[in-house]
């Protein structure tokens, strides 16, 4: 699958119009570093076959309108990530940030021992299955922490976050710092027996009207038994037809707000510890007992403050990272090679 794939890709490359000058094997210098149309490549690649985990079909991949229609969707973000990824691989490197031997090793132990990979027959094989080499490994790993450092560094470190955004982000979004009322239950079950009249095909569950008195009797009795201070667990292990009898019959938490209405209003009328009337269900008769319940609390700006500090510079770091990566732009030495490359990089930066 994964050659077929690749495979197809290329011949669609070569065959699409709009990819024939990608054809030439460097497509921009940034800063003297060269993107090739192989690089190029191997992103479509990846990108179409994340794609195809989803909403696109092998089949599709082999029909080339289809193909076309999908590189020319995603290939524009591809080229702008790889030109800002070159650039912060660059500055990474004016940094002096690398990923010595030692935290190479350290992380491959890591690895190993999160996926269980005991030997390195069973690490070199996960490597090839993800079709890797160990070089092209570390050269993945290497890139990920220096972009990750350098935002750090020159991005995220120097977001600011002011008193006053910190408190309108408070007072416009009061319920991400709310907690919702809930409650938790216990329930005891008594099933009316199912009685069938007829024979093969032609038999048929009937309502029988002497058991379900039966039943709703016998439900009856253990609420009174409850009320009379009875231990509810205890009668939910003599008593209940329910799967939860195995914990005691409990339910729950609960978000108050997402209960059936009728539910709701049964339990709002009870006091905790308090037990329903006998309920009828589509299986028989239902107690609940109320075991708990906590309001709705929303928290101090003072007891969010760390909550709506996260939330503040979430809401501000996709930003600033784009207005680090212009300024990147706008001071390199950006050569390209093929026109229709150049011409999809300044679309997609430009919106």
């Amino acid at each position: 699958m994964k050659k077929t794939l690749a495979a197809v890709v290329l011949v669609a490359l070569a065959s699409l119009s709009v990819d024939a000058e990608v054809l030439e094997q460097v497509l921009v210098k940034v800063n003297g570093d060269i993107i090739t149309k192989t690089e190029l490549e191997t992103r479509q690649v990846a990108a179409i076959r994340q794609r195809n985990r989803t909403n696109v079909s092998t089949d599709d991949l082999r029909n080339d309108a289809e193909l076309k229609k999908l590189l020319d969707e995603i290939t524009p973000q591809l080229v702008v990530d790889a030109v800002d990824e070159l650039l912060v691989m660059q500055r990474g490197k004016e940094l002096g940030y690398r990923m010595g031997d030692e935290q190479f090793s350290q992380i491959l132990t890591n690895i190993r021992k999160e996926n269980k990979l005991e030997d390195d027959a069973a690490f070199e094989a996960a490597l090839k299955q993800e079709g890797l080499t160990l070089p092209e490994l570390r050269k993945s790993l290497e890139r990920n922490m220096i972009m990750s450092r350098v935002q750090q560094v020159e991005v995220f470190g120097r977001i600011a976050i002011t008193e006053d955004e910190s408190r309108t982000y408070y007072n416009a979004h009061p319920t991400e710092f709310s907690t919702p009322s809930s409650i938790t239950i216990r329930e005891i079950t008594v099933d009316v027996p199912t009685e069938v009249r007829g024979e093969g095909t032609s038999a048929q569950p009937t309502f029988n009207a002497l058991l379900d008195d039966a039943a709703k009797a016998k439900a009856e009795s253990l609420r009174k038994r409850a009320l009379a201070g009875e231990d509810f667990v205890a009668l939910v292990t003599e008593a209940s037809d329910s799967a939860s009898k195995a914990n005691g019959g409990l339910i729950g938490p609960l978000n108050s707000d997402e209960l059936n209405p009728q539910i709701k209003a049964i339990l709002d009328g009870l006091k905790v510890g308090g037990v329903s009337e006998p309920l009828r269900t589509q299986r028989g008769y239902q107690l609940l007992k109320l075991e708990t319940r906590s309001e709705t609390k929303t928290l101090s700006f003072e007891e969010a403050r760390d909550q709506i500090a996260n939330k503040v510079f979430a809401t501000k770091r996709q930003g600033e990272v784009e207005k680090y990566l212009k300024r990147l732009r706008a001071q390199a030495i950006i050569e390209w090679r093929n026109d229709a490359i150049k011409a999809m990089f300044d679309a997609r930066t430009a919106s």
